[in-house]
């Protein structure tokens, strides 16, 4: 005696179908690692007055401000995938750098940084991607390099040497230039608008393409026009201090604050 035993096909309608979808999706958004993960690093560093503080990234927003304290807190909101962040301290120096930590890797997430550091700091800050933003430093250095595209914004800055160059992007500076410091402003690519008090006394070169170098109160006749109006040559005051502009397809304006 033999037993056959009779199956029935299960039929699923479109409906079932279409929820099955939905609760495989979302408990993959909350198993998987990955999805729309965002990672975050926090480090804090007990330092001097005079610390000087060393960035290099590959890409994403930098904002460095000063604060009432003697240490360095720095917070990174790193975007897949997880790029390697490990901040050190050597001697006066904390240092960052995101492209050693990270060669060979391959592509790597932006890593977004907020550093809080003392007012009297220096701070060198370098990054192929992405905006700096540095405000109320008056420290011996601060220096901002974007080697491709984004802006630069100098707040309130008083260090005795300022170095801002990118590629493609603007470049503003708003702050007071030292007796015998030195101000470097390169864009090859941007317009670059220098704020400072109107008692300001410098010896500015700028050069820019044709009639896009606009000087407002600055100007006297005293400034040697070059190049059909491409370079300005000049002192402002008793030139106590150096300063050099240069926008390759972009205009220069100066602004009395």
């Amino acid at each position: 005696m033999s037993i056959r035993l009779l199956s029935t096909p299960l039929r699923f309608s479109g409906a079932h179908i279409f929820s099955a979808l939905v609760v495989c999706a979302v408990l993959y958004s909350f198993g998987s690692p990955t999805a729309n993960a965002q990672n975050r690093v926090s480090k804090r560093f007990p330092v001097g007055k005079n610390v000087r503080v060393e960035l290099k990234n590959i890409s994403g927003t930098i904002t460095v401000e000063s604060w009432n304290r003697d240490e360095i807190k720095i917070t990174a909101s790193l975007e897949t995938p997880n790029a390697n962040v490990y901040p050190k301290l050597m001697g006066e120096c904390v240092s960052i750098d995101v492209m050693g930590d990270n060669r060979g890797r391959g592509d790597v997430g932006d890593v977004n940084f907020k550093i809080q550091v003392p007012q009297d700091s220096s701070v060198d800050i370098e990054t192929r991607r992405g905006d700096i933003t540095v405000s109320n430093i008056r420290g011996g250095l601060v220096r901002a390099h974007i080697s491709t595209e984004g802006d630069i914004k100098l707040l309130d800055i008083s260090a005795t040497q300022v170095l801002a160059q990118n590629t493609i992007g603007d470049i503003h500076f708003d702050g007071g230039f030292s007796r015998g410091g030195t101000y470097q402003f390169q864009s090859t690519k941007g317009n670059i608008s220098v704020r400072i008090p109107s008692d300001s006394a410098f010896r500015l070169v700028a050069a820019a393409p044709t009639k896009k170098i606009a000087l407002g109160e600055f100007w006297h006749n005293g400034f040697k026009t070059l190049g059909d109006g491409r370079k300005f040559v000049g002192d402002v005051g008793d030139g106590r201090s150096s300063v050099m502009v240069t926008t390759f397809q972009g205009s220069i304006t100066f602004i009395r604050r």
